[in-house]
This record gives C-alpha cells, sequence and structure tokens, in this order.
C-alpha cells in the first residue's frame, strides 16, 4: 500500500469518524513503523489547523504497540488557537489503549528583526554511489520495503562497530505525488538509531520520545529526490540513548531538525 493511499485514508477517517488499518508491509516487528503512525496521526491533525500555518514543531510519544491489520482510531484535541499560533494534541487509540500520541505547534510567518542562517552543512557523496541498506525476509523490517535507505556513514544495526555517529540519504522507493511534512515525517524515522550499530547481536531498542522542527519556508522538493540525513549520538548510557540529527533537501538546505530518546535493552 502506497504512502499516499495511507495518508488519504488517515484524512478521510477523521473527517468521517472512522477507524482505520494499515497493512504489515509497514510494521517494525509487532508495531508499526514509527514514521508511519506519527506521519498519519500528523495528517489527521493537520485537518483541525486553521488555514495553511506550517509546522514548526512536532513531538511523538511511542506510548505502545500500534498493531497491523487491527482497528483503531484517531482523537484530536485543539489546546489553543491565537493570531499566529495553533497549539493541537492528538492521539491513536487501539483497543481501547493509546498507542501514539503527540503535541504539535503550528505557527504564521511574521516579520522579525532576527535572522541567524544555519551554517550546518554535509558532505555527503552522491546517494548513486554509495550502499543502499538491503530488504532481508526475516532480518530486516518489513516497512524497508517502501523506502530506499543509502548509507554514507556508519554501519548496518548489529554490526559491534564502535562508532555511534550515523550519515545518509533517504528517499520513497515509489516516489508520492509530491512531497509534504507528512512525507517528511515519515521518511526521517526510517533509520535506526544509531547506536544500534555499536550492538554485537539483535536487541530490542525502542524510540520512546520524539521531537521534529521544521524549517520554513523551504523549497519545493521533487517526489524521486533523495534527502540527506546526519545523526550524532549526544550520549548513552544506562539503557537510554539521546540522539539529535539535520535532515537537508537535495540542494543542501537545512530543512528539518530531529531529537529522539531511545531504550536500549542490551
Amino acid at each position: 500500500m502506497h504512502i499516499d493511499q495511507l495518508l488519504q485514508q488517515a484524512k478521510h477517517c477523521i473527517i468521517n469518524q472512522e477507524s482505520m488499518t494499515f497493512p504489515e508491509s509497514w510494521g517494525q516487528g509487532r508495531t508499526a513503523f514509527g514514521g508511519l503512525s506519527a506521519a498519519i496521526l500528523y495528517a489527521a491533525m493537520r485537518q483541525h489547523v486553521e488555514g495553511n500555518r506550517p509546522l514548526r514543531s512536532l513531538t511523538t510519544n511511542f506510548v505502545g504497540p500500534l498493531l497491523a491489520e487491527t482497528p483503531f482510531t484517531f482523537e484530536i484535541e485543539l489546546l489553543r488557537e491565537g493570531k499566529s499560533a495553533s497549539q493541537l494534541a492528538a492521539r491513536i487509540i487501539q483497543n481501547d489503549q493509546v498507542a501514539v500520541i503527540q503535541q504539535a505547534c503550528f505557527g504564521i510567518e511574521r516579520f522579525s528583526e532576527i535572522e541567524v542562517p544555519s551554517l550546518d552543512i554535509h558532505e555527503m557523496p552522491s546517494p548513486l554511489s554509495l550502499p543502499r541498506v538491503p530488504v532481508i525476509q526475516g532480518v530486516t523490517p518489513s516497512f524497508i520495503g517502501n523506502i530506499d535507505l543509502a548509507i554514507a556513514q556508519g554501519e548496518m544495526p548489529y554490526s559491534g562497530k564502535m562508532v555511534s555517529d550515523l550519515s545518509g540519504w533517504m528517499r520513497f522507493k515509489h516516489a508520492p505525488q509530491e512531497i509534504t511534512d507528512a512525507h517528511l515525517i515519515c521518511l526521517i524515522d526510517a533509520w535506526p538509531p544509531a547506536v544500534l550499530q555499536m550492538m554485537s547481536q539483535p536487541a530490542p531498542a525502542s524510540t520512546m520520545m520524539w521531537n521534529l522542527e521544521f524549517i520554513h519556508p523551504h523549497q519545493p522538493m521533487r517526489p524521486d529526490e533523495f534527502l540527506a540525513y546526519k545523526a550524532t549520538t549526544r550520549q548513552a548510557a544506562n539503557g537510554y540513548a539521546h540522539l539529535e540529527a539535520d535532515i537537508w533537501d537535495n540542494s543542501g538546505e537545512l530543512i528539518a531538525i530531529s531529537r529522539q530518546s531511545v531504550a536500549v535493552f542490551s
């Protein structure tokens, strides 16, 4: 099932107060791929936003598993709507339990005398020259069949390497009609937490909190273009890791900043 179909289904379900399901091809172990669950919840929440206010920040907590082929519903709450900003909260409910919860801030552009350009750049080679994360039945998560990941720096999970940074390129294998913020949310979470490459054998790990900040305005993106991703582990100990990542478009413009808190069971 294509990402565009799933996002459209989420919009339809919130408008018509219907339940939704997703296929196992977008799964990650026993639960949904986190990028998908965050993207469809955002797509549903977006329907309750006044006008065209751009998304400024999105915080997602993955509370419990979201099971494939099992109906779930959306709950949206408008916390506050001011002249320039809107604050909303949203939840995915499955089997009477909260599976995912989000809080988002949308804000219009306005004049400011403060302007600090981003100086962060990357020096990754072209994605066409880099190895892709392969689809290996029973090894890689099912959702990898929908997303191209080209590794520039770092290793595959469970490589036992003493490096904690990870960078590369990402895009959908089957290009969507257009790239929206919902598509970006889905793509950005496709990378495994950078600390997983330090493990010598498979062990559970789970993102508990994920925060995204979006840089607007940014140039329109081609649906088939690669986006650059560079993640750094800020600290990891006692079963928890804290990671930050920058995301650039194909021209090198910074478009988003990601932060994660990850529980590591190894």
